[in-house]
């Protein structure tokens, strides 16, 4: 049976290992085990990470000393553990849990998730490392709330994401959806056999490419090769990396994501960069009677003033 790199836990399983080699006299273990409950007794509800400021009032699972609630996190359906978790102990508005030293809120109500999505009170939220090392905390979704995140937020509404660029894109819209029409159809006339996800998946990532950098990738091999890329950064951005919430684990890297992180960065670098600079000369030569594609590249390059955006941040913006 061969080890998945994918198994964020293997390494705890070297402690009981050791301690199975050398057990411990009775006494001791008996000794060890009682300090254990004790330190858990002790705990403040929501874990360990909640010990250092005021103890929440409301009910939260405990977890272990130090890991606190991390292995649950670790399994294969951690979404059914929080919602029984949430249930048993009638804390589905709020409920506090440590990951690591990471204070965490559980929300299972919606009427309390809507409130904390239309305010501020978790807009500096710590963000994870992998959304860091992607470019991440450039872009609206992860960075600080300040003067930056409100330029971000300025540019979208005006430039980006307006009522009149929407509908200028219907269009574009209508042709992507005929094009995985047609894909469905050559499907089932080759093989009988139609990957709709796969179908759907290249189809959306196809939208959103004519809306960002004005091309289209179809479903040729730089668009798999494109939707690979995507797909590892939604990856990383999920993997629950147990150095976020154990900081002297960070600097080892054991699930490798910063080393991940910074492969697949260069990759955009050069791939988004590559775009940019297109796009620079298709607007010298619109300057000079030629075209414009009128994407979200050419929105962000036509930014002046307080607006304008680095190359770097305008990377994190379109990636």
């Amino acid at each position: 049976m061969g080890y998945s790199s994918r198994e964020p836990s293997w390494w705890l399983l070297a402690l009981p290992v050791s301690l199975a080699a050398s057990p411990l006299p009775l006494p001791s273990s008996f000794v060890a085990l009682a300090l254990c409950l004790l330190f858990v007794a002790l705990l403040p509800h929501g874990g360990l990470a909640w010990i250092l400021c005021r103890p929440p009032l409301l009910r939260g699972p405990a977890g272990l000393p130090l890991l606190g609630c991390l292995p649950a996190m670790a399994s294969a359906t951690p979404h059914r553990w929080l919602s029984a978790a949430a249930r048993s102990l009638s804390a589905l508005d709020l409920m506090p849990l440590s990951l690591g030293l990471t204070r965490v809120v559980i929300c299972s109500s919606p009427d309390t998730a809507k409130d904390i999505l239309c305010s501020h009170a978790f807009a500096d939220r710590p963000v994870k490392e992998s959304a860091y090392e992607l470019l991440f905390h450039r872009a609206m979704g992860f960075a600080p709330y300040g003067d930056y995140w409100r330029k971000l937020r300025r540019v979208a509404a005006s430039h980006l994401f307006s009522r009149r660029r929407m509908d200028a894109a219907a269009g574009t819209r209508r042709a992507v959806g005929e094009k995985m029409v047609a894909q469905i159809l050559a499907s089932m006339e080759t093989s009988g056999v139609v990957k709709v996800k796969r179908i759907l998946h290249l189809g959306s990532l196809n939208h959103v490419m004519e809306m960002v950098f004005g091309r289209s990738y179809d479903f040729s091999a730089d668009g798999a090769q494109l939707a690979e890329m995507v797909r590892e950064g939604y990856e990383l951005l999920g993997v629950l990396n147990w150095g976020d919430h154990l900081p002297f684990l960070r600097c080892l890297d054991l699930q490798r994501v910063r080393r991940r992180c910074r492969n697949l960065v260069s990759r955009v670098n050069a791939f988004v960069g590559k775009i940019i600079e297109e796009h620079r000369e298709k607007k010298i030569m619109a300057e000079n009677g030629g075209g414009n594609d009128g994407d979200f590249v050419d929105a962000l390059l036509s930014l002046e003033g307080e607006n304008k955006l680095e190359d770097s941040d305008m990377i994190a913006v379109l990636w």
